[in-house]
């Protein structure tokens, strides 16, 4: 298995994502913005490159970029929940408490 390759994500504004080409495979989040509130509605890693710690890092980027913008977070995406879950320095960005 490949070792995990630092990466900065790309943010699309236009299509509310952010994504990132790793080893010619796209990884991808995505959100819905409205009102403050962002929501994580996706998080997509080929399976080609699961287990590497991609999606996770993926998901420490767009939280950063959530609380940057000083938005709250819904995490819609059973990924995002588990990430926050497992990161409960990112429960504050909740937009509804005991959310995940």
């Amino acid at each position: 298995m490949p070792d995990f390759t630092p990466f900065t994500a790309t943010h699309d504004r236009e299509h509310q994502r952010f994504e990132v080409v790793i080893d010619g495979h796209a990884c991808v989040a995505d959100y819905r913005r409205k009102d403050g509130v962002v929501t994580f509605t996706h998080t997509g890693v080929p399976r080609e490159l699961q287990g590497r710690g991609i999606a996770a890092e993926l998901v420490r980027q767009v939280l950063a970029w959530a609380e940057a913008e000083g938005l709250r977070v819904i995490p819609a995406c059973s990924y995002v929940q588990v990430y926050m879950r497992r990161h409960p320095q990112t429960l504050g960005l909740l937009a509804q408490r005991g959310a995940v």
